[in-house]
Order: C-alpha cells, then structure tokens, then sequence
C-alpha cells in the first residue's frame, strides 16, 4: 500500500508560556500544503527500512515511522513485518512537518494494512505519543493547535485557489535555538478572529520566532521580504524556520532564487 505524506505550514504561531515538563505551550493555525512524499508498506518476513530522495540523518531507532510500527505493535503483538520505503522530498528540520507527516500517515497506513478499524481520534492518540505534531497530520485539515501542538480544534481556513510558494535557504535552526530567543506571553489578538480576515493578516498573524531569529539570520527575513515584494498577500516563517513561505492571489512572475534553495511552487 501506499500514501502520500504532505507538508504543513503554520498561519501565526505564538509561544504563550514554559511548561514544568520542559515544553512550550502553543497556539497557531496548521494548514496542510501539496508538497508530498511517498510511503510504500508491503508485508515481508522481516522490518525493512529504506529511503531514496533527501537524505535522512540519524539511525534507525529514531526513525518515527519505524518508532510508529513498533507502538502499533504493543498493543497488536501479532501484526506482520513489513518492507517500508520512503521517498523523502519534504526538507527536514524546516518548520514544515515532513517527519511528523510521516509518522501519522504511517499510523494510517497501517491501520489500513492490517485492518485494524481504528477511529480517527484513536490514530491521534497514539500520533501525540510520536510527536507534537503528528496529531495534525491525521486528519489532515486547517486546525488551530494549542498545548504542545497537540490539542486540536477545527478552523475555517480557506485558501482554495491561492498560490503557495516555499523558499527554505538550507539554514539549520535547531529547536534549542529556536527556542532560546523566546520570551512566552500572551498573544495580543484573538487567532481565531484574525484567520477570519486575510486581509488583517500582514498586520497581525505573527510567529513570535521571527523577532529573534531574523536578526540572527537576516538571510531569512530577506526571502520573507522578497515574497512581499512579488505581492503576496502573507508572507511568514513555518514554524521554527527556516523556511519561508508566501501566499499569493494568483501564480507570481518566476523569479531567480539563489542556488542551493529549495523552491517549491503550488496552487493550494
């Protein structure tokens, strides 16, 4: 069987305070996007992991897809091995979600594999056991997460029709970084009513990850101005960076992007 993981970016993301267990408490709006990987599974007689496309750092052990099959496997001790390939395209540690993606669409694979029956708000349980975000790729729709990511609510987010374009310049921001330059507070406006008015966006949908990550790479706030200066309606980093992303009414003009950047353009 196969599935096709895609990416997310994040319409506001704000960092509202520090958790006893280390965590951050969140709230932003995770929006699916058409940039996708491929997840093959077939039965074999013994656990297989291969990947072609973008090279995955790491061992095996902490690979999610595998870290998922084995969960699976605690509570259904009898399942079958599988032969699982994965064609990475989604650039990793770039605030898009592509190892969360493949988590929980591999908890969906299997669940279909295996026909296991499990609901959906089951799935998410054990995608929360994965990964902050995993949960999201579940069911796979705009939602407004809160707590560590993994508290959903459903959220009106219409940008059927609009123009996507991703730039990630293949600067490593690692999340202790990230996470270094912030100081939590409360969110001056209510998200919900912000996503209700895209016309308010550039004004007020911030990512509080920006005010010290840009100065420490302005190589980053330069793409996030230059996707303004192509007319999009929003520009923003996903995440915790580094990649950029613009939204735009229609398909902008094409445009030389430095070499060495991912560039990835879609219609939403």
């Amino acid at each position: 069987m196969i599935s096709f993981p895609n990416a997310k970016i994040n319409l506001g993301l704000h960092v509202t305070a520090k958790r006893k267990d280390g965590y951050h408490e969140l709230e932003t709006c995770m929006v699916p996007i058409p940039l996708f990987e491929a997840l093959e599974m077939i039965l074999d007689n013994k656990t297989v992991f291969t990947s072609t496309g973008l090279p995955i750092p790491g061992v095996d052990k902490d690979n999610l897809i595998l870290k998922a099959f084995k969960l699976l496997r605690k509570d259904f001790n009898d399942l079958p091995n599988l032969n699982i390939h994965l064609h990475k395209n989604i650039p990793i540690g770039a605030g898009l979600g592509g190892g969360s993606a493949d988590a929980a669409f591999a908890l969906k694979l299997m669940n279909n594999l295996f026909d296991l029956h499990l609901e959906d708000w089951f799935l998410e349980d054990y995608a929360a056991q994965l990964g902050s975000d995993c949960p999201f790729f579940i069911e796979n729709t705009p939602k407004i997460a809160t707590g560590r990511g993994e508290i959903l609510e459903p959220v009106s987010v219409d940008l059927k029709g609009k123009y996507l374009v991703l730039i990630n310049p293949q600067i490593h921001i690692s999340t202790k970084d990230a996470y270094s330059g912030i100081s939590p507070k409360k969110p001056l406006g209510n998200l919900k009513n912000i996503l209700a008015d895209q016309s308010i966006w550039k004004a007020h949908l911030v990512n509080d990850f920006e005010a010290s990550i840009f100065p420490k790479y302005p190589e980053i706030a330069q793409i996030k101005d230059r996707l303004y200066d192509l007319g999009a309606f929003y520009a923003a980093m996903s995440g915790s960076g580094a990649t950029v992303f613009g939204l735009f009414d229609s398909k902008p003009e094409s445009v030389e992007w430095k070499e060495g950047y991912f560039v990835f353009g879609a219609e939403m």
